[in-house]
């Protein structure tokens, strides 16, 4: 008897999707890789190196035997007490060691935390536009997601009204993302104390991702949902990382912040799964988390300086509306005005088939909305070299021109 490949997996994976921002930087890599010239605004990542200091704590890390061997799966002792700390320095979230889980990257955290609360058939509020990992690790976990527009208008914030409506006896989480990734919005903090008293009285778990913590810009300032909302904190789960702050993408170093069951459940899980983090990269985070944040402070105005060029490049082109992103480092144009004109020989009637345009023709890579349950917009990630961006940038000028 023969089967296919396809057939022969589980159904969960079956229905999984690829990451969209993934496929889309594989594909402008290969065709870079033939030797074309391509701008890369897709992935979600620091174009700086990782601080000297970090990356010299991991190569002394290297030499210690102790790194070689395995280590507690919850994390390093000393990593899970600068994790704590930390979280009391930056955001006034007193944290005990205990409530810390380390894990391999923020999306390892997270794809814990939906594992650890959601049940078949518990319904996860998940405004949108939002980051694409989120549902896929919801489904996983076999839950149903309950996605909520918002748009520009609301500056791509959810209401207390818009969560209300939406809430039924089967709602168990909320998703709350900010600075958010794809739209770059921030949550003043009355309105972030405002969500998390009203998850607090509807009994209802809250995920919140400060991955962008420390990129917040102009006016706009970051505030931790259990700190303004202290009736949410014993349903609420922090997940962060490493990576955006100190540009340790590759590191894989995230962690989850939770009460102390929830962490114990969570540390089981991993235990059967992937075990402890690295050894060296755990060293590498300490030495981040306890080090000096000028870096961070540097990498934070070139980002401030290249979102102000990105905005105001992007809102001048015709049909193109760009609001201007108030956090990671990200801008979520929508392209709606310029749908239906051609690009390259080919009429594009969707952002996903102007993003594959636009990367043919303009050889330009961008994320399409589609990806962050928002057709008609496109995500740009502005954490690229000054050169390119403005060149990338050009390219799309002169690529959407009206005939």
């Amino acid at each position: 008897m023969t089967t296919t490949t396809g057939a022969a997996t589980s159904r969960r994976l079956r229905d999984l999707s690829e990451s969209v921002t993934l496929a889309i930087t594989a594909k402008a890599k290969a065709l870079r890789a033939q030797g074309e010239d391509v701008i890369g605004f897709g992935a979600g990542e620091p174009d700086f190196p990782t601080p000297a200091h970090i990356v010299a704590a991991a190569q002394a890390a290297c030499a210690d035997p102790v790194n070689h061997r395995y280590s507690p799966a919850a994390g390093l002792p000393a990593l899970r007490r600068a994790i704590a700390a930390k979280t009391a320095r930056d955001s006034g979230l007193d944290v005990d060691p205990a409530e810390v889980l380390v894990a391999n990257g923020g999306k390892h955290a997270l794809a814990n935390v939906f594992q650890a609360l959601v049940d078949p058939g518990d319904e996860v509020l998940l405004p949108a536009p939002y980051w694409v990992s989120y549902p896929e690790q919801i489904r996983l976990s076999e839950g149903v997601v309950v996605a909520l527009p918002t748009d520009a208008a609301s500056g791509f914030r959810v209401s207390v009204d818009q969560l209300e409506a939406a809430r039924t006896p089967r709602t168990k989480v909320l998703v709350f993302v900010s600075p958010s990734n794809p739209t770059g919005a921030v949550y003043p903090p009355e309105e972030v104390e405002a969500i998390g008293r009203w998850a607090a009285d509807a009994g209802i778990w809250v995920v919140t991702d400060e991955i962008y913590e420390h990129l917040v810009y102009g006016d706009a300032t970051h505030v931790s949902l259990p700190v303004v909302a202290p009736q949410a904190r014993d349903r609420c789960v922090v997940v962060n990382g490493v990576a955006k702050t100190y540009a340790m993408t590759g590191w894989r170093v995230g962690w989850s912040i939770a009460p102390v069951p929830v962490t114990q459940a969570m540390t089981r899980l991993q235990s059967h799964t992937t075990s402890n983090v690295a050894g060296v990269t755990q060293a590498a985070a300490l030495a981040a988390l306890e080090g000096p944040l000028d870096e961070v402070a540097r990498m934070r105005t070139t980002y401030d300086r290249r979102r102000r060029v990105t905005h105001e490049r992007l809102s001048s082109i015709e049909g193109v509306t760009c609001p201007l992103p108030e956090g990671a480092f990200y801008a979520f144009p929508s392209f709606e005005g310029v749908l239906g004109r051609t690009i390259g020989g080919r009429a594009v009637r969707t952002s996903l088939e102007l993003c594959d345009a636009l990367l043919e023709a303009a050889r330009v890579a961008l994320v399409p909305g589609e990806a962050f349950g928002a057709p008609g917009h496109a995500r740009l990630s502005y954490a690229l070299g000054d050169e390119d961006l403005v060149r990338g940038l050009d390219r799309l000028a002169e690529a959407l021109s009206p005939a």
